[in-house]
């Protein structure tokens, strides 16, 4: 079964930058495009739609939606789009999407009220639950911003893309979100900013500058050899080790910086609803400028 790559959209600027981000990836991925607007205020077929109080949400609605798919496919018109609305609350109507999405795509920091589908804290209970990638993208997020500056000129579609950033931890490594990263910088054709960061053990106390590089040479060992298999099975793709000292939230918002995407895992959470990421995935959030892809596994 092909698995389309999913939008949610509700009209803000953020959902409508999620919107065209995923356009360009499932080009990239030579996949269908699902659009998607859920709220759980759409009439049923049963003539409610001639209540008077339900029609001007109810045609916000459409609109949203029917400008999105007008949009898009004057803009790409090699993709294939489809677009539904959802009778349903946009939290659970976007984690149903991703079960059977390659991947979500939903603006971070979308618009709440009538007719809106992606607050703060819709967005983050997707990111927490889904089953499958889910990539936040701010407003404003343009296919320039994916590219590099050519010396003086602006970056354009013409330019080289940007590095892909992945987040590892040496200690609990990830196929998945290997994977993840890797593929992506191949379909990009980018080179892939492997990060890692490390840090003395607080129980180590104040350590000398001995112990502090033989942490910090076995943090290098340990990422070379937990890299070598997939720089086998990606070739064509450029790999960059870059380790630094600090603590997690820190060093990767630091070192998102200039990347295109940054990759970072999640564990699958089995417990009940809410939007509970995790300290260093919620900084990311909220202070990464660039699109986040959260990768969930076992």
């Amino acid at each position: 079964m092909t698995r389309p790559v999913v939008a949610g959209l509700d009209g803000s600027r953020e959902s409508l930058a999620a919107a065209d981000w995923a356009a360009r990836e499932a080009l990239r991925r030579d996949l269908p495009l699902r659009l998607v607007h859920a709220w759980e205020g759409l009439p049923d077929d049963d003539g409610d739609a001639e209540l008077p109080e339900l029609r001007a949400p109810q045609y916000h609605a459409r609109r949203v939606l029917r400008g999105a798919l007008d949009l898009l496919n004057a803009r790409y018109p090699r993709l294939y789009i489809a677009a539904e609305q959802v009778r349903r609350q946009p939290g659970p109507a976007l984690l149903a999407e991703a079960e059977n999405a390659e991947l979500l795509v939903i603006g971070n920091q979308g618009t709440g009220g009538v007719g809106g589908l992606l607050s703060g804290s819709v967005a983050l209970t997707v990111v927490a639950h889904a089953d499958r990638p889910v990539v936040l993208v701010r407003a404003g997020e343009t296919v320039a911003d994916e590219h590099l500056p050519d010396g003086p000129r602006k970056a354009s579609a013409a330019t080289p893309f940007r590095d892909v950033a992945v987040a590892v931890d040496t200690g609990r490594p990830c196929d998945d979100v290997l994977d993840f990263a890797f593929h992506a910088a191949e379909l990009r054709k980018a080179p892939l900013r492997v990060v890692h960061a490390w840090h003395v053990p607080l129980s180590k106390g104040v350590p000398g500058v001995e112990e502090r590089t033989r942490i910090r040479t076995a943090a290098e060992r340990e990422l070379t050899e937990l890299l070598a298999p997939w720089r086998e099975k990606y070739p064509g793709v450029v790999v960059s080790e870059n380790l630094h000292e600090g603590r997690a939230a820190h060093v990767l918002v630091r070192a998102a910086g200039g990347a295109g995407l940054l990759v970072v895992g999640r564990r699958r959470r089995r417990t009940a609803v809410g939007p509970h990421t995790g300290p260093v995935a919620h900084a990311l959030f909220h202070h990464v400028h660039r699109p986040v892809v959260s990768v969930p596994h076992d």
